[in-house]
């Protein structure tokens, strides 16, 4: 069985592509305890991003119990529009980043089990704003809790292309 692979938005580059989806780039605030990228030779470690839009987390909860499965997709779009901002500040254009891992947490009961379908949300995305340099390796991990409560943190890797 063939399962349907999402589609490249239309658009010339990753950002007319973004803003056809009605999104941008949120500027991530600063911390003093870590950074939001690190370059290792050709790799760029993105720290873990939390759903924030606007400074303002969106979701609390655990997914499975307060948080619905789409709640919880939506806010792992926000999670991952955040890596893409991280990955931006460190390559310096969107049209220059190719996603190479990304490894999902889902705040989620024991029995829940759809941590992957919480994922293919932000992996959705990834592919419609990047096209082929958004395909990557992933893993979702379900787990007893996250920071602030919130029901989905993610975090890549990435190289500039």
């Amino acid at each position: 069985m063939s399962l349907p692979l999402p589609q490249t938005v239309k658009g010339d580059s990753a950002s007319e592509r973004l803003r056809t989806l009605g999104l941008e780039l949120p500027v991530l605030a600063g911390n003093a305890y870590y950074v939001h990228h690190r370059a290792v030779g050709s790799s760029i470690h993105i720290s873990g991003q939390l759903p924030y839009k606007d400074g303002e987390l969106l979701g609390q909860g655990v997914v499975g119990r307060d948080v619905e499965l789409e709640t919880a997709k939506d806010l792992a779009r926000h999670a991952a529009l955040n890596c893409l901002a991280a990955a931006v500040g460190a390559v310096g254009d969107l049209d220059r980043v190719r996603i190479v891992q990304m490894l999902v947490f889902v705040a989620s009961t024991s029995d829940f089990g759809l941590q992957s379908q919480v994922a293919n949300a932000a992996s959705e995305l990834l592919i419609e704003v990047l096209g082929e340099n958004g395909r990557h390796a992933r893993t979702a991990i379900g787990v007893a809790g996250l920071p602030l409560n919130t029901p989905v943190e993610i975090q890549m890797i990435c190289t500039a292309v």
